[in-house]
């Protein structure tokens, strides 16, 4: 199913009696993040394009538990968009004042839909394997930007002679095993990316790895924006006592 696009980054599907070969997976490509670094910042245009692959793809199989709609007012969205957004799905409240849960339309303060009513439902929709929430995916794995922009472009390569691919699985160099048992994920045209042309593997990667570490750590820019402020008053302050200590003892040789 087309909106369970992403599904295969971190769901470890086959059956635990299924023998995979122990391959070692490769290491991750290096990307130059803009909100790598003590001074790094998230690119919002970037966020806003990833948002748009969650909303389109992966929200149909995984949650967002932990982030919710306001939060989306961080990133340039402006709060009748969030609202607008947020209105797309349904969530039960109540009791009403005859005693009976009802339906409404999801608000600002609502944390993102979860497509599922539970654990059970979700393996029963997906063959038995459970679509993890995402909230805070790039920050369980290792090296999880790099690991998750590598796995999403890993596919297309043909496995080496002497490699033993199951029935059903995908070779991906980058995955445990290097066989994942989801097709590829991305699609060229699946999305358009910011001149409007239609975007590339690499293009929708990229932003869908980012709105997810943002997803991660939405408040990281203001922490680091505080952080610097707050080491730009610390140097200020100690110029200061320095200045008032020399003030103070240069009479005294």
């Amino acid at each position: 199913m087309r909106g369970c696009v992403l599904v295969t980054i971190f769901v470890f599907v086959f059956g635990a009696n299924t023998a995979i070969a122990a391959v070692d997976a490769l290491d991750p490509k290096s990307v130059d993040w803009p909100f790598s670094g003590a001074l790094g910042r998230f690119d919002e245009d970037s966020l806003r394009r990833g948002l748009d692959i969650y909303l389109n793809a992966c929200s149909y199989c995984h949650s967002l538990k932990f982030v919710a709609y306001r939060n989306l007012i961080d990133i340039g969205i402006s709060e009748n968009e969030a609202k607008k957004i947020a209105a797309q799905n349904l969530f039960k409240d109540g009791p009403n004042e005859i005693g009976e849960m009802f339906d409404r339309p999801g608000r600002l303060s609502d944390k993102f839909f979860s497509p599922f009513p539970n654990d059970q439902a979700a393996r029963f929709a997906n063959g038995g394997a459970l679509p993890p929430d995402l909230s805070l995916i790039v920050k369980s794995r290792r090296n999880g930007p790099n690991y998750i922009y590598s796995l999403l472009t890993g596919y297309g390569e043909l496995p080496p002679q002497d490699f033993e691919l199951l029935q059903g699985m995908q070779y991906n160099s980058y995955f445990s095993g290097r066989q994942i048992a989801m097709p590829p994920p991305l699609y060229e045209g699946f999305v358009n990316n910011a001149q409007g042309a239609p975007a590339t593997i690499e293009e929708m990667a990229y932003d869908v790895t980012q709105f997810l570490s943002w997803a991660a750590e939405p408040k990281m820019d203001i922490r680091k924006r505080l952080g610097l402020n707050v080491i730009i008053f610390l140097i200020i302050l100690t110029g200061l006592f320095i200045a008032i200590k020399r003030q103070v003892w240069k009479e005294i040789h």
